[in-house]
């Protein structure tokens, strides 16, 4: 299952089943769950470590020093979770002290070709990053998320669980929750109702979300009043959409 040109520093942990192919590097702190498929010329770099049933293909870099010239050689790390696919020249970089000292991704996502995540990411689960996404550092990712190709996305930014950037889109700020956004800077379009339906949430969440987009951007409310407004349409799916705007610290992505 290991090639015989790979090279593997000795304090490598290798997990079971695990398939390593010709001119990979691997260095020292990586640890690799079990059943991954490393293809060839992949370089991972520690501390580094990777769950279960991850895919990683040909030249991408994993776990390698971020580009932040604050960074000196301070040992961070990069924690990988389970079922993740990362297509060809993918490149994720370790985290800071400036931060938490770590990047984070969680499981079942994927990253196609040419996808950039910078120090100090945070993603979480069932996302699809299309070809050359581009995260800058300190960027957090909720779940379910899309984000269309070519799109960059600006550091501290936050995107909220089943959101959608649509192709080339440049993020500045925070998009909330199922909003789908597109443009030069992005701004909110519309909900992202055929991903809600797919994901399992009944026509009457939908609608209920639907109506928290109007009255956050279709009124003449303040953020403060809407999410007043938002709050008494009583639907639990909306919690985390109101603790989201609440919580920005750059400000959610506006008409």
């Amino acid at each position: 299952m290991i090639h015989e040109t790979a090279i593997i520093d000795p304090s490598a942990e290798i997990g079971a089943n695990v398939s390593v192919g010709p001119w990979t590097v691997i260095g020292p702190n990586v640890v690799i769950g079990d059943n991954c498929d490393i293809r060839s010329h992949v370089v991972l770099k520690g501390p580094t470590t990777i769950g279960k049933n991850n895919t990683i293909y040909q030249f991408a870099s994993v776990g390698e020093d971020c580009q932040d010239k604050k960074y000196d050689g301070e040992p961070t790390e990069l924690v990988i979770g389970d079922n993740n696919v990362f297509r060809e020249s993918v490149t994720i970089h370790r985290g800071t002290v400036q931060d938490d000292s770590l990047t984070k991704i969680g499981d079942n996502n994927l990253f196609m070709a040419y996808v950039h995540v910078a120090h100090d990411c945070v993603i979480g689960n069932d996302n699809i990053f299309a070809n050359q996404v581009t995260l800058a550092g300190h960027v957090h990712v909720g779940d379910w998320v899309i984000l269309g190709g070519m799109t960059g996305v600006h550091q501290f930014c936050h995107i909220g669980s089943h959101s959608f950037a649509a192709v080339n889109s440049i993020v500045v700020q925070d998009i909330p929750p199922f909003v789908m956004a597109q443009g030069h800077n992005a701004k909110p379009r519309t909900i992202n109702a055929e991903g809600l339906k797919r994901r399992g949430y009944t026509p009457e969440q939908i609608q209920n979300v639907r109506r928290a987009y109007k009255i956050l951007y279709r009124s003449s409310l303040t953020v403060e009043e809407a999410l007043e407004g938002i709050t008494a349409l009583n639907e639990p799916a909306l919690d985390g959409f109101t603790a989201f705007v609440e919580n920005s610290s750059r400000g959610i992505i506006r008409p």
